[in-house]
């Protein structure tokens, strides 16, 4: 087993310190992300600890939803001494804003879901608002109450209260 201070490293002991796979760091590389890495005689890649480190700032900006394009530049300026921080804070402000949308957009289908969950009456009646809904391929995901019938086989008080 190797240990923290032997450099450098071949790409199965990397990903494992890096916590991604081996499959993923060729992928990195073939990316872009990470530079051209030193082969031994024989073709074997080597990693420094600088290159498992990058593949860590690369994991965790997986982690965080970063688009691969956005972790290239977010990489470049991690590695640019010279960067402004108002730069970073702009990628990050745009990434939170499309985080925004979408969980409003699964939120709003988590709406809809619970709103025909709750007019099913899940029995063994054929009849399922939530096929309905499905079938209506036009149906707003805000408006399934409106655009869902009532239940059939109920009064008009019960399929209101439903």
């Amino acid at each position: 087993m190797l240990t923290s201070s032997h450099w450098p490293v071949p790409i199965g002991e990397a990903a494992r310190r890096a916590g991604v796979s081996a499959r993923m760091v060729r992928h990195y590389e073939s990316l872009g992300l990470l530079p051209p890495v030193h082969r031994t005689d024989s073709g074997y890649r080597q990693y420094t600890e600088a290159d498992v480190h990058a593949l860590r700032f690369i994991r965790r900006g997986r982690d965080l939803g970063f688009s691969m394009e956005e972790i290239g530049t977010l990489l470049g300026l991690w590695q640019d001494q010279g960067r402004a921080s108002s730069q970073v804070k702009a990628i990050a402000q745009r990434h939170i804003a499309a985080l925004a949308e979408r969980i409003a957009a699964m939120q709003s289908m988590q709406r809809t879901l619970q709103t025909l969950a709750h007019c099913c009456h899940g029995d063994d009646r054929p009849e399922c608002p939530i096929l309905d809904d499905l079938a209506s391929a036009d149906t707003p995901l805000d408006a399934p109450a409106a655009a869902t019938p009532a239940p059939r086989g109920r009064g008009k008080r019960a399929a209101a209260r439903a």
